[in-house]
């Protein structure tokens, strides 16, 4: 059964999903960090069924959707121009920019400060999307390597690490034990960090989402669900 588009009103704030039918027993909700809504029912669900289960849900999604826009990496776009406000690590620093004969970028007091002789938007983007990706390097790495002792019991070995930009994961694990993040989770806070590395160490171990999978995760992290509102429901 292929897609579809709906929408549910929630007051004067009508709420547009995506609708698509799976071999599952309940309702999932993803929502993604663009602020789209997927919804993804058991075989055989009526469409009003659908409805009256969304409009329970309606106020969550909408606290969803308000975590994205208070940090999100991809609202509001960026120009990149001195002033702005951008996340690092959950705090928000303001961009400026210096003259100087190589280009390097540097925290100080709250900014973000870029040095180089080109001080055009163009340039700050790509020095600050590079910055990002070696700060991401050596946190990301640094949170696996902090969290794998409490998976000792299960004798899992270092994984091999990747890092790169993703529209819609925060994280993922292959079949072959590679974690993946996503590099725009630097700009998240350390506790959403660890909740993502977590979650992938624990695939590890369970790789698909079952109660055993969940049961380990709650034991490594007891307040994951704290951070996991911050970041989004579910993509799995």
């Amino acid at each position: 059964m292929g897609k579809s588009k709906l929408s549910v009103d929630f007051g004067s704030k009508r709420v547009d999903f995506q609708l698509s039918y799976d071999d599952r027993k309940t309702l999932g909700i993803k929502v993604y960090p663009d602020g789209s809504i997927h919804a993804i029912a058991p075989l055989g669900t009526s469409e009003p069924d659908v409805l009256k289960k969304m409009a329970s849900k309606v106020s969550w999604i909408l606290r969803q959707q308000a975590n994205f826009l208070s940090y999100h990496p991809l609202t509001p776009p960026r120009k990149y121009v001195n002033g702005e406000t951008h996340l690092y690590l959950g705090r928000q620093y303001k961009l400026r920019s210096i003259e100087a004969d190589k280009a390097f970028i540097k925290l100080y007091r709250g900014n973000i400060i870029m040095y180089s002789p080109d001080l055009s938007s163009e340039s700050f983007h790509h020095h600050l999307q590079a910055w990002y990706k070696e700060k991401a390097k050596i946190h990301f790495k640094e949170m696996v390597l902090s969290s794998l002792p409490k998976f000792d019991k299960y004798k899992i070995s270092l994984p091999e690490l990747s890092i790169r930009t993703m529209t819609k994961r925060w994280g993922s694990c292959t079949p072959s034990g590679k974690i993946i993040l996503n590099t725009e989770l630097i700009k998240a806070p350390k506790g959403s960090i660890e909740y993502v590395v977590i979650h992938e160490l624990c695939h590890l171990v369970h790789p698909n989402h079952t109660k055993a999978f969940f049961n380990l995760q709650e034991r490594m992290m007891p307040d994951w669900k704290k951070w996991k509102e911050r970041l989004e429901y579910s993509l799995a």
